[in-house]
């Protein structure tokens, strides 16, 4: 027999809870939305400050090494986020639908499945980074300092793994604020070991490693504190914290989909970046640093997709299809006018902000030719990643998953391969992304408009 919330109000008291079923749409996704960006912004701090210090302290060199395969480091979590993603999906429906037992079972097994998963991540990650940075075709001269990096990188696999379990949880649950807390306060940590590691102790680009693998574990005790804290219906409990065959099934169906999704751009990237090594070390610091800057971009996509699958998740839940309606036309001109607007300013200003990494010359030229020739195209991505959102938190993650799959991973790599056959210019390769930003917003448009998206739960809690 399962746990059923009485009532809206009920529901809503539940600690450190936020019901999105009620109130104005909105403001409530723009309150959930705000303090995710905020968090996206000093996610980023993780990834740039390393990017930043090392390019000022060490040089060209061990910036190459830290940036060129940041790709690798997606490639191997970005499945296990993806599945986190499903949890996510499952908490929110269950909770938007009253029934507490699930929610709590739910939270217990992707928690045990954080724990599986960050395990696995550091025995692979650190066998086999040589292998897959040889298969990169890194610069030898980047490459020992790339290997040390990534070694002590996926040795924090585990609370790199658990921080996206737990900020899916409180995400799902519509706290939004404490992963804030939790992750400003590791982020400062970072820089300040950043500072002390590099240039105070003039230790090598692997102490980098290290104190991002620190903050990232600070943050998962904060979050494990606030929820085994007693007195929420939710509480976690150690001895709770197992495989519940019915819930792992079910964030399977739900996550797996993004998982693979996840899986295939990082693979796409990856194979985009061994292209991009082929060029040189400065074409590698070049990306690399443009992909820090793109990611500072993503952030208003980011956290409006977060917010619009939470609260399409409850709200479909809880049967109220023309307020989820509601909330993803508002969660997609959102993201589209926020991505255009910094797509803009990156453009006018990419030479200023590509020097803030490194004023190599050969770098600037190679960073400002790729930021100006994508970044205004940034609401095309915004729109693909919006609707993809949409229709993960409407149970129908099997969609975005064949889109990016067919266009974002076979198509781009097809093209990738075509041009360099034909012409090697480094230009054209900058181009695929735009291209294939474009024919995915095609398709997703034609999906939104023409299928129905809004009844994707019905099935499941008619049989619950």
């Amino acid at each position: 027999m399962t746990t059923k919330i009485r009532n809206n109000d009920q529901k809503a008291a539940v600690s450190h809870t936020r019901d999105m079923t009620t109130g104005n749409p909105y403001s409530l996704m723009l309150g959930f939305a705000l303090p995710i960006f905020l968090s996206q912004v000093f996610q980023q701090l993780y990834n740039t400050a390393d990017a930043f210090i090392v390019g000022r302290y060490l040089g060209t060199n061990a910036l190459a090494a830290v940036t060129s395969s940041g790709t690798l480091i997606f490639l191997m979590i970005s499945f296990f986020a993806g599945i986190a993603m499903g949890a996510g999906v499952v908490i929110s429906r269950y909770f938007g639908a009253g029934d507490q037992d699930r929610v709590s079972r739910a939270i217990h097994t992707v928690l045990a499945f954080g724990l599986a998963a960050g395990g696995l991540l550091t025995v692979v990650g650190v066998a086999l980074t040589p292998t897959f940075l040889v298969w990169m075709q890194t610069d030898p001269e980047v490459l020992p300092e790339a290997i040390s990096y990534f070694r002590y990188y996926f040795l924090g696999s585990l609370a790199l793994v658990l921080y996206n379990v737990c900020r899916s949880i409180m995400n799902a649950l519509g706290d939004s604020r404490r992963p804030l807390y939790y992750l400003i306060f590791s982020s400062i940590l970072n820089v300040v070991l950043d500072v002390v590691f590099l240039a105070v102790f003039r230790w090598g680009v692997w102490s980098a490693a290290i104190a991002t693998v620190i903050s990232q574990a600070a943050s998962v005790v904060l979050c494990m504190i606030h929820l085994m804290k007693k007195g929420n219906v939710f509480t976690v409990e150690w001895s709770g914290i197992r495989f519940h065959g019915d819930m792992l099934k079910e964030i399977v169906r739900n996550g797996l989909p993004s998982g693979v999704q996840n899986s295939v751009i990082a693979f796409a990237n990856v194979i985009v970046q061994s292209q991009i090594n082929s060029f040189g070390k400065l074409a590698m610091a070049a990306y690399g640093t443009h992909a820090k800057i793109e990611g500072f971009a993503f952030l208003p996509i980011t956290s409006f997709n977060m917010a619009s699958t939470t609260f399409i998740s409850q709200n479909l839940g809880a049967r109220q299809y023309d307020r989820a309606k509601k909330g993803a036309r508002f969660s997609i001109l959102a993201a589209m006018l926020l991505a255009e607007a910094i797509g803009v300013f990156c453009y006018i200003f990419s030479p200023k902000l590509i020097g803030l990494f490194d004023q190599t010359p050969g770098v600037i030229e190679l960073g400002v030719l790729q930021s100006r020739t994508v970044s205004l195209f940034f609401c095309l991505l915004a729109f693909s990643h919006a609707v993809a959102a949409i229709c993960r938190g409407a149970g129908k993650a099997f969609v975005p998953m064949c889109v990016m799959l067919a266009v974002w991973c076979l198509l781009r790599i097809t093209y990738i391969f075509a041009v360099m056959h034909l012409t090697h210019e480094i230009g054209y390769i900058y181009w695929a992304y735009p291209l294939t930003w474009g024919i995915s917003s095609v398709i997703y448009l034609f999906y939104y408009l023409c299928c129905d998206w809004v009844h994707g739960f019905d099935q499941g809690l008619e049989k619950s």
